[in-house]
């Protein structure tokens, strides 16, 4: 009944949802930015080897991989980014589809002079990494996605009709930050691990400007149907990480993933939901490394 009061709002209000460009309160006094693709990017840039590329999910940033980099820069360069609308990158009146967000990493790599690039990406950020994978196969040595979202059986009805113009304005100005908690608290198979901090973490990220306006046309950009029959293609080596009870994307789709990429295998880590990297920390990373460094 409330999507429905709300819809006669949507004629007027439809463009109500602002982006933002530069920037913004609250920025971290060492972050580090590169101007590329009409964006101001948010990036790091550590460590010496073989370079590593990190790809945070939807809603996400860098600080997602904080418990993962320790470990990887003892032998890599690690770069990782906050993609196009989220964390502290701006978020312009753009394209956030994740071909569009894989050119923005290619102009990243670009500016930094990394040429043959390993990625490591988690849920949606998944996406992008198998775009660029599509588009610059060439600059791909090895793949690692944790709990991929890629697919269009994946969207829910939600995501499906905001594409619609005016509706989905609806949608995310009145409902992307409701329950955020409880939705945060779905992705742990330990609910434990939902402090109040990272609550109090991501509503902060969600009040930043444009923040609404970047996830919708994130959203609208999930046209994974254009890209899913594609994966086939993908011959780099591909190890997919996935917790077992994760109620976000469930084993089921890692197990189709692993059927698709022609060298990719799954590992599969019990008492874990959407985040192995925090609920398998130890063993996921240890793959991860192993992996990374030529192993299986």
């Amino acid at each position: 009944m409330r999507i429905v009061a709300a819809l006669p709002l949507a004629l007027v209000c439809s463009g109500c949802l602002h982006f933002h460009n530069g920037a913004m309160p609250g920025e971290p006094k060492d972050a580090t930015y590169l101007e590329v693709e009409g964006t101001r990017v948010r990036y790091v840039d550590v460590g010496e080897g073989p370079p590593v590329v990190l790809l945070h999910g939807f809603a996400s940033s860098i600080e997602n991989w904080l418990t993962v980099m320790p470990k990887l820069v003892k032998d890599h360069r690690v770069i990782a980014i906050d993609l196009r609308g989220f964390g502290w990158t701006d978020r312009p009146v753009a394209d956030y589809s994740p071909a569009a967000q894989a050119k923005l990493l290619k102009a990243v790599l670009d500016e930094r002079k990394v040429n043959k690039v390993s990625i490591v990406a988690h849920s949606w950020g998944s996406s992008v990494a198998l775009a660029f994978a599509l588009e610059y196969p060439a600059q791909v040595d090895r793949l690692a996605l944790y709990d991929a979202w890629v697919y269009d059986s994946q969207l829910p009805s939600m995501f499906h009709m905001a594409r619609a113009k005016g509706l989905g304005e609806v949608l995310f100005g009145l409902f992307y930050s409701e329950r955020y908690d409880e939705r945060l608290t779905l992705g742990f198979y330990d609910p434990e691990i939902v402090s109040q901090a990272l609550v109090d973490d991501v509503e902060r990220a969600f009040d930043r400007p444009g923040t609404r306006a970047a996830a919708l046309e994130t959203v609208r950009g999930m046209r994974f149907e254009d890209m899913e029959g594609r994966y086939k293609s993908i011959t780099a080596p591909t190890l997919l990480l996935w917790g077992r009870e994760d109620l976000v994307t469930p084993v089921s789709v890692g197990e189709k993933l692993v059927r698709q990429l022609p060298n990719a295998r799954l590992n599969v880590y019990p008492r874990c939901g959407h985040f192995p990297m925090l609920e398998a920390i130890s063993e996921s990373t240890r793959d991860l490394g192993t992996f990374l460094g030529g192993g299986q």
